[in-house]
């Protein structure tokens, strides 16, 4: 089997590596690191928890130490760019953690913070800056960063960074760097666009990929449960004290919908806390420190930090809403079964999602198991009952009224014995029906 040691790495860099615990390189880890050590371009597949930071950081610093050089300044060496702030701070930290026994000097550069700092940071060069493609635009434009010295790129979660939109931000910053450069691109998952920009950018890339595009990790127990909008806060909640939960992390489409998931949660009891875009980077980073350190074991976030997160613990992932890019799902439940743990991925789908639902099962080639919420029943296929059910126009209305009556009476107490006959409503019901057949006679 073989180790760390069997790199060749400098000596300081597996000293760091022994006191972090890395006995055995991860699968993109083994094949990556000689390939990256030789100078390769590399396009790297693997799916979120497997690795992939190290895989490019440690023949990175090993190359910093094989060939020293005076810095110059507002420059950098190396350039590693995330979707998200947490994420690239999380890069930092894996380099400053692996390169602890070299003199490297390294450097943040995110939104969402005073740039004042960053500037100062950059002012006399760095071995190693992470950072946002917004924000180092920004360092660009205002002069505070030449990007005419760096030796290295590294595009991390690529596939992340252009569904957010940066594809541009992207392609500006390449046109301002050497044209002999290395280049990496790690992803999880290879859509058309990731693989048009790695053609565009890499110069004969060796290609690494440990699982297949787009798969979702062994050791994660799916399931979707098909219900009704309007059911999905009391279904959380229920969820929520009903599992055996450590760490659940549930996400929204929107900011709005992640602030008012976490409103709804407070008035059944559960303490649960938010994290989004419209949050600032303290908020944000109190917030993940609590999460943590398991003062809150609630989060509720948007697909802002389906990368961005990297907690141990995380023992449930709840997609509140189903992503509308089917990608995103596979980035989501990633958060959890990492390192070896074992996760479970919970789903709700209503009726506007199936078509959400249908496009995932399609990208990781399997079918999900399923349960209707009001049944209890299983499933057989991405469509909610209701939907299969219902036929065209009025039909399909009094069906969606029949649905929302039956999970009212999976609300009621136990002492109505679930008997939707004796809800008011029905009761009202029965006598409006009673009143009419009178009338006719």
């Amino acid at each position: 089997m073989i180790s760390f040691h069997d790199f060749g790495l400098v000596a300081p860099i597996t000293r760091a590596l022994a006191q972090e615990n890395y006995l055995t390189p991860t699968p993109i880890q083994r094949d990556a690191i000689p390939l990256v050590r030789a100078g390769r371009d590399l396009i790297g597949i693997a799916q979120t928890g497997t690795g992939k930071t190290a895989a490019f950081a440690l023949p990175i610093l090993d190359r910093l130490a094989a060939r020293p050089r005076p810095l110059e300044n507002k420059t950098c060496r190396v350039l590693v760019l995330s979707p998200t702030r947490e994420l690239s701070g999380q890069i930092l930290d894996s380099f400053r953690a692996y390169g602890r026994h070299l003199r490297l000097a390294s450097a943040l550069a995110i939104g969402g913070v005073p740039m004042g700092r960053q500037v100062r940071a950059l002012i006399s060069g760095v071995d190693v800056l992470v950072a946002t493609p917004g924000r180092l635009i920004d360092l660009v434009r205002s002069n505070a960063l030449r990007l005419d010295r760096v030796e290295v790129l590294v595009l991390d979660e690529a596939d992340r960074m252009l569904d957010m939109g940066f594809i541009h931000d992207i392609r500006a910053i390449v046109a301002k760097l050497p044209a002999t450069r290395q280049t990496l691109l790690l992803s999880a998952t290879m859509p058309r666009e990731v693989a048009a920009l790695a053609g565009d950018m890499l110069c004969d890339p060796a290609r690494v990929a440990v699982t297949p595009v787009a798969s979702t990790a062994e050791r994660i127990s799916q399931r979707i449960v098909h219900t009704d909008r309007a059911a999905k806060p009391a279904l959380l909640a229920e969820l929520l004290k009903a599992e055996k939960i450590d760490r659940a992390l549930v996400f929204t489409r929107t900011k709005h919908g992640a602030d008012k998931v976490v409103r709804g949660l407070g008035r059944a009891g559960i303490a649960a806390q938010a994290i989004h875009g419209n949050k600032s980077q303290s908020q944000r980073e109190r917030v993940l420190a609590d999460f943590r350190a398991g003062r809150v074991r609630t989060l509720v976030a948007t697909d802002i930090a389906a990368r961005g997160i990297d907690v141990d613990g995380i023992s449930h992932v709840i997609n509140y809403d189903l992503p509308n890019i089917p990608e995103s799902y596979v980035h989501r439940i990633g958060r959890t079964a990492r390192a070896g743990a074992e996760g479970v991925a919970i789903s709700f789908c209503d009726a506007e999602e199936a078509a959400f639902l249908r496009d995932i099962e399609k990208l990781i080639r399997t079918a999900i198991p399923a349960t209707d919420r009001r049944s209890q029943r299983p499933v057989q296929s991405a469509t909610p009952a209701r939907a299969q059910e219902a036929g065209p126009g009025r039909k399909r209305s009094r069906q969606g009224r029949r649905d929302r009556h039956e999970h009212v009476a999976n609300l009621i107490p136990a002492a109505s014995g679930g008997d939707i006959a004796s809800l008011p409503f029905m009761q009202r019901r029965a006598d409006r029906s009673a009143r009419r057949a009178a009338a006719s006679r």
